[in-house]
């Protein structure tokens, strides 16, 4: 997806997988994402509220790095950071990291350079993983619990999302 010049294209995908070595699936995304010059980041889809705040929270990871106040000097953690709503990698990580067994992934490629094949990365995610954007499809009870998010602090008219949104919008002004 292009959003405007000066946002690389950004692809988003959901996947089903029985990861059973979570260290070797992050050893072949990171081969991945150098042999297509893409940025490949996965996480937990459990914890996503779909794919606005997918795009949401890469948008501010990509504008983190412009503005030099990223939290991550990796642009896949930045986004995870983002989409988490945390300061601290090792909360996302504990948030949003990949874990062994059957589970639901949630994949953003960014096309980074000129140079990049999106194509390459997608491809090759198809041939990793099962194809399935249902998992992009986000449970309230299930981010409720991830997050703290107490029913009081979700705006009724807007939802959870936009409280996730709100969240991550808020690490800027924290930074």
């Amino acid at each position: 997806m292009v959003l405007n010049e000066n946002i690389p294209p950004i692809k988003i995908m959901g996947f089903k997988s029985n990861i059973t070595d979570v260290m070797a699936t992050i050893t072949l995304i990171n081969k991945l994402s150098k042999d297509s010059r893409c940025v490949v980041q996965l996480m937990d889809a459990r914890g996503v509220a779909g794919k606005k705040h997918l795009l949401h929270a890469t948008i501010h990871a990509l504008n983190a790095f412009k503005r030099k106040n990223n939290i991550s000097n990796d642009l896949g953690m930045e986004i995870c950071v983002r989409v988490s709503a945390q300061r601290q990698i090792s909360k996302a990580i504990k948030i949003l990291g990949l874990k062994e067994g059957l589970t639901e992934i949630c994949a953003v490629i960014v096309e980074f350079n000129q140079d990049s094949d999106m194509g390459i990365a997608e491809n090759e995610l198809n041939n990793i993983f099962l194809k399935d954007d249902t998992v992009l499809e986000p449970d309230d009870a299930i981010l409720k619990d991830i997050y703290g998010i107490k029913n009081e602090e979700i705006d009724m008219d807007k939802g959870l999302l936009y409280t996730l949104l709100e969240r991550t919008t808020l690490l800027i002004l924290d930074a």
